[in-house]
């Protein structure tokens, strides 16, 4: 057998990839975060994952194959783990910063008026569903000055389908004590368009919680890159306008 002719006092030679690391963290408190690519985020957030283990190959396929920072991190558990050299602990992470984005977006939504920070509310609902792979039905839940009671999942459905139960959403209403509500429904298509049973839907909930005191001050429809907004695209008279052939016009923002 070969000896080792190896001198122990010698050290070791660190994997390049741990300089790489030190300079993008000195980047990050240098420059700040806008300062690093999508990419180079991305790679920060996965190295507490796997510490011996050069990660620009793998954010820049996650980027590859999902599109976003955004898209990654909310990317399906499943998904992820098709994904070569993604395990638990990496998925743990991915997912924990996910956790963080929407708690945060939370968090400044219930320090503000809800009608005077509708960027907020877009944020919010934005981060927290727009890259959902199925629809969920949300509702947020005011009280007399707009404040944030609760929001709450209350449908979980499939690709293309929520179902909502009306009288059930004005009963939660009615028991939280809230005094206007706003609907948020996302569309995995990307597509913010309001159908037609998503029209008739927000109809039969105003006309319930009309006559109980309960305003309904608008339906949001979050999709991958914008939203649409039933009140401002005057698709129910309920909302106080009248029903036209406006085309519709959402709104888009950066994902």
């Amino acid at each position: 057998m070969p000896a080792d002719t190896s001198d122990p006092s010698e050290p070791t030679e660190e994997p390049h990839y741990h300089g790489h690391r030190e300079r993008l963290r000195e980047r990050f408190h240098g420059a700040g975060p806008d300062a690093l690519s999508d990419y180079e985020l991305l790679e920060m957030v996965l190295f507490t994952a796997q510490p011996r283990r050069d990660m620009k190959p793998l954010a820049k396929t996650l980027l590859k194959k999902f599109g976003s920072f955004a898209e990654a991190i909310h990317a399906p558990d499943a998904r992820l783990r098709e994904i070569d050299g993604i395990g638990e602990a990496t998925i743990t992470q991915i997912k924990l910063i996910a956790a963080a984005a929407s708690r945060i977006a939370k968090g400044q939504l219930k320090q503000r008026t809800m009608l005077s920070s509708w960027n907020d509310v877009i944020d919010y609902c934005r981060t927290s569903m727009a890259f959902a792979d199925k629809e969920q039905f949300r509702i947020l839940f005011l009280d007399k000055r707009n404040q944030l009671i609760s929001e709450e999942v209350q449908q979980i459905g499939t690709v293309d389908h929520t179902p909502v139960y009306p009288r059930e959403v004005i009963k939660r209403a009615l028991e939280l004590s809230a005094t206007a509500i706003i609907l948020v429904h996302n569309h995995p298509s990307g597509d913010p368009t309001p159908s037609q049973a998503d029209i008739q839907m927000t109809r039969a909930i105003i006309d319930i919680a009309g006559p109980l005191g309960i305003s309904v001050h608008d339906h949001l429809i979050i999709g991958k890159h914008g939203h649409a907004s039933m009140k401002g695209l005057k698709k129910t008279a309920a909302f106080g306008f009248r029903p036209d052939k406006t085309s519709l016009k959402y709104s888009k923002r950066a994902g």
